[in-house]
Parts: structure tokens; sequence; C-alpha cells
């Protein structure tokens, strides 16, 4: 990936609304240029949509939990991420090496939302849990620097 790609997908990163204009700014291009870029960035995969960041808090979820899970039969279908799908507390799902075969980000109203979703999530997908609650969050959505090595290994992939 060029360098300036990597500019332009670093500051889409920080922020997904930022115009072509000062997306050209930044970057010393023209507006067609960057606009070109952008839509290749798209096409092959690289920038694969753009969000809002949300304040929990104030649409009444103001707490985190990181759930780990794991079969209660070690035999049974690796199917958890299907079975827990409907519950929309439930923020991400990541698949993890370890004792645990995944670990859950959720998103709840109190104590009680995280006990009831806790019971959910074990009747849904017949597993344990073992829950880590979020006391507070120094930062969150850090993009991570691209140096010239693993961002050609990482972002040059179809």
């Amino acid at each position: 990936m060029e360098e300036i790609d990597r500019r332009i997908v670093t500051l889409l990163a920080g922020d997904g609304r930022m115009s072509f204009t000062d997306l050209a700014r930044e970057t010393g291009l023209s507006v067609s240029a960057v606009h070109q870029r952008v839509r290749r960035l798209e096409k092959r995969g690289v920038l694969r949509g753009y969000t809002s960041l949300v304040d929990y808090e104030a649409i009444g979820l103001p707490m985190t939990a990181f759930i780990s899970i794991k079969p209660i039969d070690p035999s049974a279908p690796d199917d958890a991420p299907e079975r827990l799908a409907h519950l929309t507390a439930i923020e991400a799902c990541h698949s993890v090496a370890g004792d645990e075969s995944y670990i859950l980000k959720v998103r709840v109203s109190s104590p009680g939302g995280l006990e009831e979703l806790l019971q959910q999530i074990r009747a849904a997908a017949n597993v344990s849990t073992r829950t880590t609650v979020v006391l507070s969050t120094p930062y969150e959505h850090r993009f991570p620097a691209l140096d010239e090595a693993e961002g050609s290994e990482t972002l040059d992939q179809p």
C-alpha cells in the first residue's frame, strides 16, 4: 500500500466523515485524486464502511462488560456466535485462543441487566461464563499506526 493511501486510511479512521476537501488538504492531493483513491480503497475492501460513535451512557446503556464463554460440553458444535446473535446487548463476539472459546463485549443498563443477560447467554448457548465489568475506558476506537512492514502485509491482501 502506498504511503498516501496509508495517510488517507489513518485520517478516515480518525474521522469517517472527513470531507474530500479536508482529505485533499491533509494529503496534498487534489480533491478528485483523493476521491479516486478513497473509492479504490473501498473497492479493495480496505475501507469497509463508516460508523458513528455512540455515547452509551446518553442512551441508557452505561455498563460495559466482557464475558468469556466456553461450552459446557466440549464435544458440542462450535455454534455459540449463531446461538447468541439475537441478543442485541452483545456488541462484539471475538473467537479467542486460551481456556475460553469466545469473548463477548456487552452493553447493559444495570447490574440487574447484566445478570439477566448472563442467564440468557448461558441458556441460549449452553456455555459457562466468566465476566469482567468495565469500570472506566481511558481510550477506545484507536487506530494502530501503520508502519511500512506491518501495513503492507496487512492491508495489501484482497
